[in-house]
Parts: C-alpha cells; sequence; structure tokens
C-alpha cells in the first residue's frame, strides 16, 4: 500500500553539506531542542525519537530534550507541540496515528494536516499478525480458511482506533475477504495479553512489540506486513506470499514542527533529520527496533501524510467505524 522510500544512503551524502546551514538556523545556542513524544516512555516510538534525539544531539551541538507527554490518543503531546512557539525548537515526533485524529476523535483538538508543519519522514515498520495459541491453525491460509467458515465466531483486537495497527488490520480483512468482531483496547499491552490468554482470537500490532511473545510460544506468529521479510523474524513469511498478493503495509513515523515555522528552519531540520537517519540506518541501531531508515523532503511527506489520511479515511468509512 506504501510506497516507502528507501533512500537512507543517498541521504547521508547530500544531507552533511546542509548541516552547516542547520547550525547557523540554530543562533539560540544555550536554549535546548526538545523533541515531544505523545506517549508513555518505553515504546517503540519513543526509542526511536531518543535515538534520533542522541544523534542530532551529536550532530548539531545542542542539548536535545525528548519529553513523553501521553494520553488523549496521542493529542496531549500534539497540543503541547501546535501551541509551541514556531521557531524550530519544539518538534513532535509521532506515529502514524498522529495524521488519522480528525478520523478517530469526535471532537479532535486540531486538524493533524493545516495545524502542523511536516518536517521529516524518518522510518517504516513492519506489523506482524499474531494468532492465540489454542487455535490449530498454523498458516495464513488455514486462518483465513476457518474464520469464512465460522465468521462469526473469529475476534480482533484493536490496540488504537485510527493506528496502524487498526488500518492494517481493515485492510488485511477486506483483501482477505473475511468478516471479523473486532474488539478495542486501550494499548498494545492488554490486547497481546488476552491473545496470549486465549481470550481474543488474533492481533496485529508493531512486530517489534508483539515478537518477544511470539518467540517465547504465547502466541503464533502467523505473517508479517511489510512487502519482504524482516531479519528480526526470517521464519516469518509475508502477509504478501502467504496469499493476498501485492500487500504491504507498514507503521511509520515522522516529525512535525508548529504551524507558521519559518521554511529555511524546516530545510535545515529535515536536512539534519534526514542525516541522522541515515546514520542510525548505518550503524544498525534502527534494525534493532526492526525499523528501515526513510528520508524523504518536507514535501514528500506532506504529500505522503495527504495520501494516508485519505486511504485510511476510505478503510474506516468501509468498515463502518464510528469516531470515539
Amino acid at each position: 500500500m506504501h510506497a516507502i522510500q528507501l533512500l537512507a544512503a543517498a541521504a547521508m551524502g547530500t544531507a552533511l553539506p546542509a548541516l552547516a546551514q542547520t547550525a547557523a538556523a540554530f543562533p539560540e545556542r544555550d536554549k535546548p531542542l526538545k523533541i515531544v513524544v505523545p506517549f508513555a516512555a518505553g515504546g517503540g516510538v519513543d526509542a526511536a525519537a531518543r535515538l534520533l534525539g542522541t544523534q542530532l544531539g551529536k550532530q548539531l551541538g545542542v542539548n536535545v530534550i525528548v519529553e513523553n507527554k501521553a494520553g488523549g490518543s496521542g493529542t496531549i503531546g500534539g497540543k503541547a507541540v501546535q501551541t509551541a512557539p514556531a521557531d524550530g525548537h519544539t518538534l513532535l515526533y509521532s506515529a502514524a496515528t498522529h495524521v488519522h485524529a480528525k478520523q478517530v476523535l469526535t471532537a479532535p483538538p486540531y486538524d493533524p494536516q493545516t495545524d502542523f508543519t511536516p518536517v521529516a519522514h524518518t522510518a517504516a515498520a513492519p506489523l506482524l499478525l499474531v494468532l492465540a495459541t489454542a487455535k490449530p491453525q498454523g498458516k495464513f491460509g488455514e486462518l483465513v480458511a476457518a474464520v469464512k467458515k465460522e465468521p462469526d465466531k473469529w475476534t480482533v483486537g484493536i490496540p488504537a482506533a485510527g493506528a496502524p495497527s487498526h488500518l492494517a488490520t481493515l485492510s488485511m480483512a477486506r483483501q482477505a475477504q473475511v468478516r471479523l468482531a473486532y474488539v478495542p483496547y486501550k494499548g498494545t499491552q492488554p490486547a497481546l495479553m488476552d491473545v496470549a490468554g486465549g481470550h481474543t482470537d488474533l492481533l496485529m500490532d508493531s512486530m517489534i512489540s508483539l515478537l518477544p511473545m511470539a518467540k517465547s510460544g504465547k502466541v503464533k506468529p502467523i505473517a508479517i506486513t511489510s512487502a519482504k521479510r524482516s531479519s528480526l523474524a526470517p521464519d516469518v513469511p509475508t502477509l504478501a506470499e502467504s496469499g493476498l498478493p501485492g500487500f504491504a503495509y507498514n507503521s511509520w513515523y515522522g516529525v512535525w514542527a508548529p504551524k507558521d515555522t519559518p521554511a529555511e528552519r524546516v530545510a535545515a531540520l529535515n536536512a539534519a533529520i534526514n542525516a541522522a537517519t541515515a546514520e542510525l540506518g548505518k550503524s544498525g541501531a534502527l534494525a534493532q527496533l526492526g525499523i528501515e531508515p526513510v528520508t524523504q523532503t518536507p514535501a514528500q511527506f506532506k504529500a505522503f501524510i495527504a495520501k494516508e489520511v485519505a486511504e485510511g479515511a476510505e478503510l474506516l468509512k468501509n468498515a463502518g467505524f464510528k469516531p470515539e
């Protein structure tokens, strides 16, 4: 579904000359660069943000602070950045969930597309589909056949409305032509615990979050959503090779600044973040999180977001989703 531009190697060569411009764009050398993560510490988004923050600090010679502001389906942290001074010193590091606030909330506090400035698309990560161990199926084709035979008896957990896990599950069900009962949860962990306990049948969420339980045998890994297999779980097939030709869906991360942040500062930040992302990809730090580096210009990221929102809105509408 997603045409991800994996340009890390090229970015390293082209972005480094722009780092001098970035330094010039931050004349307040004693003022830190704050990266707000709208989720709790310890998760995948937080881990990726801290890697980026550390690398940016080394490149720019500035103090980078990563601050967690969880709650409100990510909108508490989002609001803190939206209302911050538009000087490029306060940034939002979030996941794809951020751009779907208008589709999943009845009273969203902002419009993610018009109230923020897209700065950089930084990463893509596959999702993993897992099954309760009490179920006898071990392959995706067997699972689809079982669901079609008894469509009213299969449940799938939804950790967060509008999250990649939700949208990828809807996309999978539509392409496989199966009907599932969607069970809402407040986060990945409770959903995963219910699948491990056999209370819910299926769950699709970030691979890095589900893989430890899958490797320990507490849930069954069925397939991943990326176009190719992951080096972290090479024995787990993709959905594309399991019966859904062409299927590819990734969770993704990005950086936003407040609306009206000066264009030259956005460009400088983009160059610095792209260079940092390329270096993290080269060092293998991102691979350890199951993440692939992505680099885009602000304009490319803006277009990518618009496409994501349109596709997500269509999936939610077709599924009869009602905002919370």
